[in-house]
């Protein structure tokens, strides 16, 4: 057992640590929404002159502590599709619309979860946050992955930047999802937690970024 003033220097770092990442968050934030605003016109208008609905979509998600939030994004399926599954497995995917599997592609479609940041429900590098309907399926050691806040990117994102295509070559893309895929996923999720620190975002930053562009 660690003695007691150790605990506190611990919890002081933990701390130090969660302050530094909020202010790094919302420094880039706001700096990323500014320079990138005529990014977002004009994906906007592509999105509203390719089919009909809105720009954004709202999907809630759990964040931390079991908390549910509204996870934005830019629509990228039909406001009216006829399967309302909650994967889209691949390009061929008919919900997904011809500008949206551009968005896709190339991860465009998250830019708007800069908002979340900014609303303080997600941070740059964290788990990805999962729907509820998933996250009721977790274990209690894999409920663990909740005691962060969750981010735009991290180790499971990079490894499965490609999961829309791994769902489409199987036949059950959902029973394959709950198997294969999300225990991966918190175990990437748990490597993250057991050694999150600001380097190691920074690191996480640029691999995915150099992902994207090998995609």
């Amino acid at each position: 057992m660690l003695p007691i003033r150790s605990l506190q220097t611990v919890n002081n770092l933990e701390i130090k640590i969660m302050n530094s990442k909020r202010i790094f968050d919302l420094f880039v934030a706001a700096i990323a929404l500014v320079l990138l605003s005529p990014l977002f016109v004009l994906i906007s208008i592509f999105i509203l002159f390719d089919s009909k609905g809105g720009v954004f979509s709202r999907q809630v998600r759990v964040g931390l502590n079991m908390e549910d939030f509204h996870l934005y994004k830019f629509r990228t399926t039909y406001v009216h599709p006829d399967d309302q599954s909650l994967l889209t497995t691949g390009r061929r995917d008919h919900r997904i619309t011809k500008v949206g599997g551009f968005l896709r592609r190339y991860k465009l479609d998250e830019l708007p979860q800069l908002l979340n940041i900014l609303r303080g429900n997600m941070s740059f590098v964290g788990p990805r946050p999962e729907v509820r309907k998933y996250v009721n399926l977790y274990t209690d050691e894999q409920i663990k992955v909740l005691s962060v806040k969750p981010g735009i990117t991290d180790w499971a994102f990079i490894a499965f930047c490609n999961e829309s295509k791994l769902l489409e070559g199987v036949e059950d893309p959902e029973n394959y999802y709950i198997e294969k895929i999300i225990p991966e996923k918190i175990k990437q999720n748990m490597r993250y937690i057991h050694h999150n620190n600001m380097l190691c975002d920074f690191k996480i930053l640029c691999l995915t970024i150099n992902r994207i562009v090998i995609n």
